[in-house]
Formats: structure tokens, C-alpha cells, sequence
């Protein structure tokens, strides 16, 4: 479709790749259809995704320019070598499926996956060329079929896309990739002709030959995976992209009933770190709030980078306290690199050490002290992020960049504020939450522009009303705060994220709907906005839409047993019940090792209680009720929790005491309660419907 010139961008002084459309093709399409789909193209930003710097029309030419990659395409790799190593190729393909699943999420379809569209640079695939294909098949119909053109390559394409049909999604891409991969493997393409119309007509009337049969030592796994994605009616294949790249990488996951799957990042293993919470050297007990308040600060920062895996905090403050070995910790969180650190904070001072340690060998990979300023504590934490990336080898994209730039013009007074803030909203109870409003606004009395102030404000005010205090007070607090962090920070993800909360409290979906989608935009690794708005999905019932963005959460955020558990109530919601089974099995698998690290988390068992009730686990179920009782015996939503556990266990009385319990105590989110399938079993009571009516 082009023609590719290495060329000099005088402009910003480096060497590009300028791609021109054939003169026929671009008269065909006009530079204003071409232009429109490229630009939509031009927002992606992914670290499998080659970028496209420019692209535009002169005398006639309609052109494009990306980056010159020093390194070569996939194709060239296959003409050299035939065949892939086995562990090489199934990495390829789940960093291609990781970029395409990104791009469908943005509504974005590649329409040309094949090996030539795919470079390797330093060991990882980059996928190029995403808007080209787009465009011209928007003018397919108008000319390039009458010409007897086919958008796309035959030995790749879909079969719906091959019959020209134009409204294709991601399962065409799917299917795509699968054929590549499976030419990686097989060292041959699955479909072959003398003529593109005989390759065409195989995908129709042919299955190509078995992975193993060509190559024994494909693992049966990944042949049934390629298989599947191959599938002639894109209904049989795959969910998403993502979920084909999880069947890659397990056994497990790669059977039938493989709906349950859970997707996860593809990253570079290397390429992975967990920050632990600096330990407060200060003589004050009460500097702990910065302390930790800086680990998490940088957990943030670090998780926006997408192809770095960053532990949640959730697992890495596990360890706050515990004298475990490094190897270990590594080991437990899955990542290759540990961060900790100390603060000691006199008056105005900070004294500062950090080291990034490799788990492998319990070496430093860098360390380094900072004697400054309470001011500098921003430039402090820029430098720190700045050394993990040189250290794994991660280069920011300019979104990237842009995403994690701080706002050094913050009150330093109402950053420690803020972080207090932070700490105690993640205590999930109901002290914790009124603790954390008072933090949130004090730090906005100091500085009444703080955007990131407002949006933590909200949230605590939106969590007090979902979880313990549903007054309508707190909802129209955290709607008025909501909007203000709208004022101050249009481009900050927290705060549309804020917004689709409040909006979904309120039961104004449409717009909570729009407010999720642009935080997740912004910030395609904020695990809160996706979780939050997947809940608003359940709460209206959608429970095949919620099962999709709690399938993305998990994929966020693997460790997080909240995700699964909601993910699990989405399937049984479906009808699914053998998959809804599954996620409960592994909810509980995350819970008990939650637990082993911090036996007194109340959410962890009382989602255990609920986990184990719909498995049918009397006595396990009953367990889990009772220590979270211990923990926190008057919490609204734990109650609910209970409630819901003897549901499911068939003891209505019990269930509707406690039910009862949480509506006295505060719980009010009435429209969860209508769609909660756990307790279906009590819906037709009339005592039931007088509890629900009071709330």
C-alpha cells in the first residue's frame, strides 16, 4: 500500500521512517477520509504499539511518518529462520494480543495483522501501521472492490473479512494473529494457494494442519488456543485478545469453559517491581503517614508506565513490618526488582535512602541518598522513578511522560495532608473513610486549587455513602467535590474517576458510563476506575458488560481478590455456573494468602464468607463470618456481607437478621441489593421487600 523512505525529520533532528501511499490508492481514498482515520490511530500509546509521529497530504502524496527501528520485522525473522523457538513465539503473540486488545478497547480494529506489520526491537514485538488499513477499507466499498482489491493480506485475513464485510471487529484481528503465530510455530502459513482466491477459499472449505503434527514439541495448550482463535465464526473464537493470550500461558486456562479466563499484562518479566514502605526514621510516629504516603505515591506513578508491572500497593504493604527476606518477598509478589527505602523527617528536612535491589541475586542495581527540603520531595521522587526506568530499560512514551508529570506548584503542607488521606481511605471502614475526609479537607483549607484533594475528598464521601452512611449528604458532598476536581484537573484521571462514582451513586448511569471511560482513557492502568465502573454495571443488572471490565480489572490487578470475587457474581449472574465456580475457587486461593500476610483484613474474610457460601463450604463460610466479626463487628458492609453468605447457605432467617443489621447500621445502596444475585433465594419474602423498601 506504501512505499517506505528512511528519512531525516529536520525538525526535531532524528531519523524517521516516511511511509506514501501509491498515487492510485490515495486518489482513491481523498486526504480528508485518510487524514480522519489516521488520526484516530495517532492516540494510541502502548509499548507494543509503534507510534505515529505525523502524517498529512502535498501535491497529491498522502503520507505518514513513524519511527525508524533499528532492528527488523517479523518477516525478515521468519525468511532467516523459518520457525521460532517455541517460548519466543507464544511471547510474541501475547505482546501482539496485549497491544491489539488496547487498541480494540479504544474501539480501534488493525485490519492487516501479518508478520511484515510487526518489527522486533530489542527482543519485543512493536505493531505498526494500526489507522492504515482502516482507512482504506472505508473506501472499499466505493471503489477499491470494484477493482477487484482486498483490504487486508489473503493468508491472514479473517474469513469475514475475506467474504468483504466491513464492520469487522477484534475477533478479525484475533483470528489474524492466530495465523501468524501459527506460521511462527509451524515455520508455514495455515492456509496455501497458488492464487490469494485458492487461499481465500481454503479458509471456507479447509481446517489447517495440527500445530503438533507439524511440530511435536508445541505444548497441547497452545494448539488448542491457535485452534480456537482460528475459529471460522468469530462467536467460537476467543472473548478478546487478551483472554487468547492468557490461554497461551496456561494449561489451565485453555480449556472450553475458558469464559472464566483471567487476561493478564504482557511485560517483560524482566521488566517488574514492587515498592515497599519506606520506614520512618523520625523520632514522630505521625511522619508514618508521609512515609508510606511516599511509597504509594511512587506505586502510582510507577503502575502508569505500560510496560512495567508494578506490584499493587495492597501487596506490598503487606510487608510493612515483616523482616523477610528480599528473595522472598520477589518470589511472593512475582517481580524481579524490590524498591525500599527509609525518611527521616526533622522540621523542614528530609533525609532519604533508596535502593533498587535485584531479586535474582540480592544485588543493588542502584541506591542513592537525598539530604533536602520538604519542597524538593516531588524532584526527590521524580529522581527515584527516573532511576527504576534507566535501570530496566523502560522508555516513556511522550503520553507517558506527560502522565506522570507532577504538579510541583502543590502546597507542600497539603501534600502531607493528602497523603494522610490516602492512607486511611484505603482502611475501607467507616472511621477510616470520616478520618480520611477530614485529612483531604484540611489539605484543601491550605490549598484550595489542589485538584488531587477534591477527587480524594469525593471518593471518601462517595464510599461513606456506598459502604456505612447512606446519607444523602454524603453523596451530595461528594458531588459537589467531585465536579470541583473536574474544575481544577480536566485532564486528571482521578478526578473523571471521582466523577463516574458520584454519577453512579446517583444513579445518573449514562453519565457515570461517560466519566469511567474517559478516566480509563486517560489512564489505562487505574485497577479503581475500572473496578468501580464495573460495579456500576452489576448495580443496573448488566452483568455480561460487568463481567467484561471485571475480567480488565483482574488482568490489572491479578492479585486483587475483590476484582474475582465480583467477577465470579458477574458469571453466576449469567447463568454460568461452572465458571462462576472457578473464580470463587481462585477468590479464595487470593483471601488465604492475603491472610497469611495480614490475618486482621476484615474485607478479606467477609468476601471469604460470600466466596465460600456460594461454593456450598457450610463450615468454611461460617469461619470466615466470624473472624471478620471479630474485627470489626458494627461495620454496615460487612454485615451485608454476612447477610449475603447465609443466603446462599439457605438460612434466611439468619440472612435477613443480618441484612436488617446492615440497613440500621447505614448500608444503603439499594440498587446493588436489587441485582445482587446472592440473594436471590430471599427476594420473593415479604420481610425482604420491607428491608429493602426502608433503605
Amino acid at each position: 500500500m506504501a512505499t517506505v523512505y528512511l528519512a531525516q525529520d529536520c525538525k526535531h533532528d532524528r531519523v524517521v521512517a516516511l511511509k506514501v501511499l501509491h498515487p492510485d490508492l490515495a486518489a482513491s481514498l481523498g486526504p480528508d477520509r485518510f487524514l480522519r482515520e489516521i488520526k484516530l490511530a495517532a492516540r494510541l500509546n502502548h509499548p507494543h504499539i509503534l507510534p505515529l509521529f505525523d502524517s498529512g497530504e502535498t501535491h497529491g502524496f498522502l503520507y505518514y511518518v513513524m519511527p525508524y527501528v533499528e532492528g527488523e520485522s517479523l518477516r525478515e525473522r521468519l525468511e532467516r529462520e523459518k520457525q521460532l523457538p517455541v517460548e519466543e513465539a507464544v511471547h510474541h503473540a501475547k505482546a501482539i494480543a496485549s497491544a491489539l486488545d488496547y487498541a480494540h478497547r479504544q474501539k480501534i480494529v488493525h485490519r492487516d495483522i501479518k508478520p511484515e506489520n510487526v518489527m522486533l526491537y530489542e527482543g519485543e514485538a512493536m505493531v505498526m501501521d494500526f489507522g492504515i488499513a482502516k482507512a482504506v477499507s472505508s473506501a472499499a466499498s466505493e471503489t477499491l472492490t470494484q477493482t477487484g482489491m482486498m483490504v487486508g493480506t489473503p493468508a491472514y485475513v479473517s474469513p469475514e473479512q475475506a467474504s468483504g464485510e466491513l464492520n469487522i471487529d477484534g475477533q478479525s484481528d484475533q483470528y489474524s494473529l492466530a495465523c501468524v503465530l501459527y506460521e511462527m510455530l509451524a515455520g508455514e502459513r495455515p492456509f496455501a494457494g497458488a492464487t490469494a482466491q485458492a487461499v481465500l477459499t481454503k479458509r471456507f472449505t479447509e481446517t489447517p494442519k495440527p500445530l503438533r503434527g507439524v511440530r511435536g514439541s508445541v505444548p497441547e495448550h497452545v494448539e488448542r488456543a491457535v485452534t480456537r482463535a482460528m475459529a471460522i465464526v468469530p462467536s467460537e473464537r476467543f472473548a478478546t485478545a487478551a483472554v487468547f493470550a492468557q490461554a497461551l500461558g496456561s494449561e489451565m486456562l485453555a480449556t472450553p469453559s475458558d469464559t472464566a479466563t483471567l487476561p493478564q499484562p504482557v511485560v517483560s518479566a524482566a521488566k517488574s517491581v514492587a515498592v515497599l514502605p519506606f520506614a520512618n526514621m523520625s523520632a514522630d510516629p505521625e511522619s508514618e503517614y508521609f512515609t508510606d504516603g511516599m511509597a504509594e505515591e511512587l506505586i502510582n506513578a510507577l503502575s502508569k508506565i505500560q510496560s512495567l508491572r508494578v506490584a499493587s500497593r495492597t501487596s506490598s504493604f503487606a510487608f510493612k513490618g515483616k523482616n523477610e527476606d528480599i528473595g522472598e518477598i520477589g518470589r511472593k509478589l512475582k517481580v524481579s526488582t524490590v524498591l525500599e527505602g527509609s525518611v527521616r523527617k526533622i522540621g523542614n528536612r528530609l533525609r532519604i535512602g533508596a535502593q533498587l535491589i535485584n531479586v535474582a541475586d540480592g544485588y543493588q542495581l542502584w541506591s542513592e541518598k537525598f539530604d533536602r527540603d520538604m519542597e524538593d520531595v516531588f524532584a526527590i521522587q521524580d529522581e527515584i522513578s527516573q532511576a527504576i526506568f534507566n535501570a530496566l530499560r523502560v522508555i516513556l512514551s511522550e503520553g507517558e511522560k506527560k502522565a506522570i508529570e507532577r504538579d510541583r506548584s502543590v502546597n507542600v503542607q497539603a501534600y502531607e495532608y493528602y497523603l494522610r488521606g490516602r492512607q486511611f481511605i484505603h482502611q475501607w471502614s467507616r472511621s477510616g473513610l470520616e478520618y480520611a475526609r477530614q485529612m483531604f479537607r484540611r489539605a484543601i483549607e491550605i490549598d484550595p486549587d489542589y485538584a488531587l484533594a477534591y477527587a480524594g475528598l469525593a471518593d471518601s464521601c462517595s464510599l461513606l455513602y456506598m459502604n456505612c452512611d447512606a446519607r444523602e449528604q454524603n453523596l451530595a458532598q461528594g458531588n459537589a467535590a467531585s465536579r470541583r476536581a473536574l474544575e481544577l484537573g480536566p485532564d486528571l484521571a482521578e478526578a473523571h474517576l471521582a466523577s463516574g462514582l458520584t454519577h453512579s451513586l446517583s444513579m445518573r448511569f449514562t453519565e457515570a458510563e461517560r466519566e469511567f471511560e474517559f478516566a480509563m482513557k486517560l489512564d489505562p492502568k487505574l485497577f479503581e476506575a475500572v473496578y468501580h465502573y464495573g460495579r456500576a454495571r452489576v448495580a443496573q443488572g448488566e452483568f455480561a458488560e460487568g463481567a467484561k471490565l471485571f475480567e480488565r480489572a483482574c488482568a490489572l490487578r491479578p492479585e486483587d481478590f475483590q476484582a474475582v470475587h465480583f467477577l465470579g457474581q458477574c458469571y453466576s449472574g449469567m447463568g454460568m455456573k461452572e465458571e462462576s465456580q472457578a473464580m470463587y475457587r481462585k477468590t479464595l486461593r487470593l483471601i488465604d494468602e492475603r491472610l497469611e500476610l495480614n490475618p486482621d483484613d476484615a474485607r478479606a474474610c467477609q468476601l471469604g464468607a460470600g466466596a465460600a457460601g456460594n461454593l456450598g463450604e457450610r463450615e468454611a463460610a461460617i469461619d470466615y463470618a466470624r473472624r471478620a466479626l471479630t474485627i470489626n463487628p458494627d461495620d454496615p458492609l460487612l454485615l451485608y456481607n454476612i447477610a449475603c453468605m447465609y443466603a446462599l447457605l439457605g438460612n434466611p432467617d439468619e440472612a435477613l437478621n443480618y441484612l436488617e443489621k446492615a440497613g440500621d447500621k447505614g448500608y444503603g445502596q439499594k440498587d446493588w441489593v436489587e441485582h445482587d444475585s446472592d440473594l436471590d433465594s430471599l427476594r420473593e419474602l415479604p420481610r425482604f421487600k420491607r428491608i429493602i423498601d426502608g433503605m
